[in-house]
């Protein structure tokens, strides 16, 4: 009985012992960290072996001390990693916009230095036809240049627009010309010298045989003689043989481009617009009117030696593959001249900054110009080629090519389309007049 009370006692007493030593636990705390020493993190630690102490804010036991610093060390890892991340993100970012500078930058250089974009680079050019004949035949044809000053003088009065000299058409071989008949007197007409029609001797229809570069022999009726017609080469052999007519050679050579003849005509474009973006390919000219007696050509803008602006046509070329190309006649007799001082060197680009030249490349520079002593409308054409396309700049004069040609940075080349000697005919113009 008296065990039973003493344990009955005891359980009523616990709760009191529990309550008493909790409290004191609490006192003895607060006690101590009023003194700024010691006490009890949280009070999931009250009572337990592994509470720790702190010192201020910062751990005091080594264990303590080195979780708390393992677990600052993992956080300033974490945050040195994310200003890493973040940075790399930055570096990326730099990087991508460095490259996208670049490629924009690239795109300019392209687009700028790389093309070259002239204004009136092509331009119509309207020239005064003229009529003769071939065997009882109409033709029709432009007077561009002369050999001779007298007949650029006297064909420039007559149809209105210049007649360019060019000198070194007066060494022409005999076998790259053709013969005109110019009338001096007899029945009037639209010819030459104010009488009938010139005659011609062949059109681009006997293509071993023509050329637009033609000798001249006048034709003189003799006194007491009714002048009449003659529109052949046939009859005119026969009225000198009848002792009708006399017949004296010129030392001239001029250059006279047939346009129609009784087999064909140039190749007339189906464009009619001439922009700056039309290309050489698809014919040469837009119109032929022969009750205007007008032709109305494409004229091209190009560099004379010295950088001057000029201006031509093209007519014929040898061999048939750009004369083709370009819609223009076949002239087989003009690569007689390749070697010969009648034909100039025009410089044509085959790369390089992109234009408005025959290939797709900026425009042609020419060794001589209307005025210059050396000046032809026939050209021996060469291909300037650039080693470093990337590098290529604007060549615009004689000079420029010599120097980069010196320096090796281009090729210079004759051209030999098929394998064949390359002459075209390119009369320079004024298509402003």
């Amino acid at each position: 009985m008296n065990q039973k009370l003493r344990l009955a006692s005891l359980l009523l007493m616990l709760p009191l012992f529990t309550a008493a030593l909790t409290t004191h636990a609490y006192q003895e705390a607060d006690a101590e960290r009023a003194q700024g020493s010691v006490g009890y993190v949280g009070p999931k630690s009250f009572g337990s072996k592994n509470a720790v102490k702190i010192c201020g804010d910062e751990l005091c036991s080594a264990k303590a001390k080195s979780s708390i610093m393992s677990d600052k060390m993992i956080s300033n890892k974490k945050m040195s990693d994310k200003m890493i991340s973040d940075k790399k993100m930055s570096d990326k970012m730099i990087s991508d916009k460095k490259m996208s500078d670049k490629m924009m930058s690239d795109e300019m250089v392209k687009s700028s230095e790389h093309a070259l974009k002239l204004s009136r680079t092509n331009v119509p050019a309207t020239i005064p036809l003229h009529k003769g004949w071939y065997n009882g035949q109409s033709v029709y044809y432009i007077i561009t240049d002369s050999s001779e000053q007298k007949h650029a003088d006297i064909i420039t009065e007559k149809q209105g627009w210049r007649v360019e000299l060019a000198p070194l058409l007066a060494t022409t071989p005999t076998d790259a010309l053709s013969k005109t008949y110019i009338f001096t007197n007899g029945v009037k007409g639209d010819g030459i010298h104010g009488f009938q029609d010139e005659i011609f001797t062949s059109t681009p229809a006997q293509p071993e045989t023509y050329s637009a570069l033609t000798s001249h022999t006048h034709v003189t009726w003799n006194d007491g003689v009714k002048a009449e017609t003659l529109d052949s080469e046939e009859k005119i052999m026969a009225a000198e043989k009848a002792d009708k007519i006399t017949l004296t050679d010129l030392p001239v050579v001029i250059n006279m481009p047939q346009i129609m003849w009784p087999e064909g005509h140039l190749q007339v474009r189906e464009n009619k617009n001439i922009s700056d973006e039309t290309p050489y390919v698809g014919g040469q000219i837009t119109d032929i009117n022969t009750e205007k007696m007008t032709v109305t050509f494409v004229a091209h803008r190009g560099w004379g030696p010295d950088g001057r602006t000029i201006y031509y046509i093209v007519t014929d070329a040898t061999p048939e593959m750009p004369a083709e190309m370009m819609g223009v006649v076949t002239s087989p007799t003009s690569a007689r001249l390749i070697a010969n001082s009648a034909a100039v060197d025009l410089y044509q680009f085959m790369n390089g900054v992109k234009g408005s030249g025959p290939m797709g490349f900026q425009a042609g520079i020419a060794a001589a110009a209307p005025g210059d002593a050396n000046y032809s409308p026939m050209w021996r054409i060469f291909m300037i080629g650039w080693k470093d396309q990337p590098s290529a700049m604007i060549l615009e004069n004689l000079d420029d090519i010599n120097a980069l040609r010196s320096e090796g940075k281009i090729d210079v080349s004759l051209a030999r389309p098929m394998d064949k000697d390359h002459i075209v005919n390119c009369p320079f113009i004024d298509p402003f007049q």
